[in-house]
């Protein structure tokens, strides 16, 4: 089983300014850590930072620290309490990428007592910080044995993953002038991720295309909905043939994506996100993608990235009729959301007030339906038009902000563009950086599995982990 670790970039400068106090003497610090407890792949979450102060060193020198470790009876019992992981993280100030045999012992002494005090035998891990910011890891067992950490990420306006194995990948003929303009290193690190798609239609599925060309390596795509003669306009691959079957959207793409025989291998949840099943599947990857109309559906997602700490991009269309036959704006955002800052609840794109409102419609199909496309296109009562090449421009936008996140390619830095709206009416581009972290989601970070799932209880439900 693969055990990752994830921070966010405060998280991060945190740890930096405490293990690197400029003295040159190694430092220590426990992280408490949420959980996304897999069958296959084990994520930790940090969710707090206990610095171990310097004058609660015995020893501080430039290749050792020892502290006393009745400092860890707090974090230990808020562990034992939560369900947490612990994370030892020591700082190397001479930069030696790697575990000395200094560090194996401390470990072999540290960590059975922590194991001695939980409930079960889920890992805990020790990490070092280099100079550079760098992170490399490893669990370790009860027994006292290691496992190296098979990624590190870093989320924030840049994103980092850090593989405990970071040979480099041969970049495939296919992905070759990709790598030209953002990199080999960006290349091969697409092809060690697992990116979600939640919403496989008018934005999705040129998001997917794009993933998938460019050789991510694992997609799970999210979407309960089928294939329709009205919306063979915006679903890339979609056939008539298709719709006369009826067949989940999803499984369309999926089977395309195969056709391509590029490498990348997919998830088809045909299955609504608000379901446990697919919020533990999509805590699992790496990136998310969120391509949905419905407001309760976005908040939810935001919601999933800040327990699990994961990169978000949002994207979001909308176009203006005059009731008349004209069109008065057309027009699109995409959104950079970071968990612990700010969220699209705290950025104005709804109301905790409309989100309550959009449960109460799925009781309602048929209400609901009629609001999605109020939403989507106001003031006409046709059928969602043909926007493909709307969908595209802004699905587009999406990928290149992300790609943008990998391998910062712009003039100014990435904190500038949290934010990205584009009206095509107006032919205007506007950016925005971010606002003040979001009240709501805020107490949510790194907390990971809960016993109730995200903490809603319409999430409790015991159902088999995908």
């Amino acid at each position: 089983m693969e055990v990752i670790l994830r921070l966010t970039e405060t998280q991060h400068a945190q740890l930096r300014a405490h293990l690197f106090p400029g003295d040159g003497k190694e430092a220590v610090a426990i992280a408490l850590c949420g959980r996304r407890a897999g069958e296959t792949r084990h994520c930790l979450m940090v969710q707090k930072i206990v610095p171990v102060a310097s004058d609660h060193c015995r020893v501080r020198t430039p290749m050792r620290v020892t502290w006393g470790t009745d400092l860890l009876l707090t974090p230990l019992a808020e562990a034992v309490q939560q369900g947490l992981a612990l994370v030892k993280i020591h700082s190397h100030p001479g930069g030696f990428a790697g575990f000395s045999a200094c560090d194996d012992a401390s470990d072999r002494a540290l960590f059975p007592s922590i194991y001695g005090w939980m409930e079960n035998d889920q890992p805990h891990a020790s990490a070092i910080m280099l100079p550079d910011g760098r992170l490399i890891g490893r669990t370790v067992s009860p027994e006292g044995a290691f496992d190296p950490l098979g990624m590190v990420a870093v989320v924030g306006d840049d994103l980092h993953f850090w593989y405990a194995r970071d040979h480099t990948l041969e970049v495939p003929e296919f992905a070759r002038r990709h790598a030209q303009v953002f990199g080999a290193g960006t290349t091969a690190r697409l092809r060690r991720l697992a990116v979600a798609v939640i919403g496989c239609s008018g934005t999705g599925s040129p998001v997917i295309e794009q993933l998938a060309r460019l050789g991510v390596g694992k997609l799970v795509l999210v979407d309960p909905d089928r294939v329709e003669e009205k919306n063979l306009n915006r679903i890339l691959h979609a056939t008539m043939d298709d719709a006369r079957h009826y067949r989940l959207k999803v499984d369309v793409i999926a089977q395309a994506i195969a056709k391509m025989g590029l490498g990348t291998d997919v998830i088809a949840l045909g299955r609504h996100l608000g379901e446990p099943a697919v919020v533990r599947a999509v805590a699992a990857c790496d990136v998310l993608f969120g391509c949905m109309d419905s407001v309760d559906g976005r908040h939810l997602l935001n919601r999933l990235a800040t327990f699990y700490l994961q990169p978000y991009f949002d994207v979001g269309i909308k176009i203006e009729a005059d009731g008349v036959g004209g069109v008065e704006q057309v027009c699109g955002t995409v959104h950079y959301l970071q968990p612990g800052k700010s969220s699209l609840l705290s950025r104005g794109t709804y109301t905790m007030e409309q989100v309550r409102a959009a449960g109460l419609r799925r009781a309602n199909p048929a209400a609901y339906a009629a609001e999605l496309h109020a939403k989507y296109l106001v003031g006409v009562q046709e059928d969602r038009p043909a926007v493909m090449s709307v969908n595209m421009q802004f699905a587009s936008l999406a990928v290149n902000e992300f790609l943008a996140r990998l391998h910062p390619y712009r003039d100014d830095d990435n904190t500038h563009f949290a934010t990205y709206r584009l009206s095509l009416t107006q032919a205007q581009l506007y950016t925005e950086g971010e606002g003040e972290p979001c009240r709501v989601l805020a107490r949510h970070v790194g907390r990971g599995d809960t016993r109730l799932l995200l903490d809603m209880p319409e999430l409790s439900e015991r159902e088999p982990q995908v």
